[in-house]
């Protein structure tokens, strides 16, 4: 059984046509907008996901990111999902710029559920269809509808 979008992305987790420079700059406007949501301080965010970054790229191809990362002070898995209005370098595995990311952020003593939740995220990412329905959409509200909806027909 996966875990549904839904119960780690709420509609606040959800930006479009969010302008970043780099990677560290969209690390920076991730851990913002998930502080906001988690209580966590931002630099503690940033941390985290810097040091997952280490171990290799979170660019997961064709265009999508999955930045992750465990943090004390979580009760459950949280996501935050990102569309940038200009594709940034990320180092993904395929070399290609990155448009779309998906953060996620588990309790330091979440195993199987943060595994869970990165599985149904690579799942979403690994569909052309829902790739295109991302890129097309035209505000948040249309994105947060495709990636609660997408996970919830799949689970069906």
């Amino acid at each position: 059984m996966t875990i549904d979008l839904s119960g780690i992305l709420s509609s606040d987790a959800v930006e479009a046509n969010v302008a970043v420079a780099n990677k560290k700059a969209l690390f920076q406007h991730l851990a913002i907008g998930a502080a906001r949501l988690t209580g966590l301080a931002a630099k503690d965010i940033v941390a985290a996901l810097n040091a997952r970054e280490k171990l290799g790229s979170t660019g997961f191809g064709a265009g999508t990111a999955i930045p992750h990362g465990k943090a004390d002070g979580l009760d459950q898995v949280h996501g935050f999902f990102v569309r940038l209005s200009t594709p940034i370098d990320f180092g993904a595995v395929d070399g290609l710029p990155v448009d779309l990311v998906f953060l996620l952020l588990s309790p330091s003593n979440a195993g199987a559920d943060h595994l869970k939740a990165l599985a149904s995220v690579s799942r979403a990412f690994r569909d052309r269809q829902t790739l295109a329905k991302l890129r097309g959409a035209r505000s948040k509200d249309a994105l947060f509808a495709l990636l609660v909806g997408e996970e919830s027909r799949d689970a069906a």
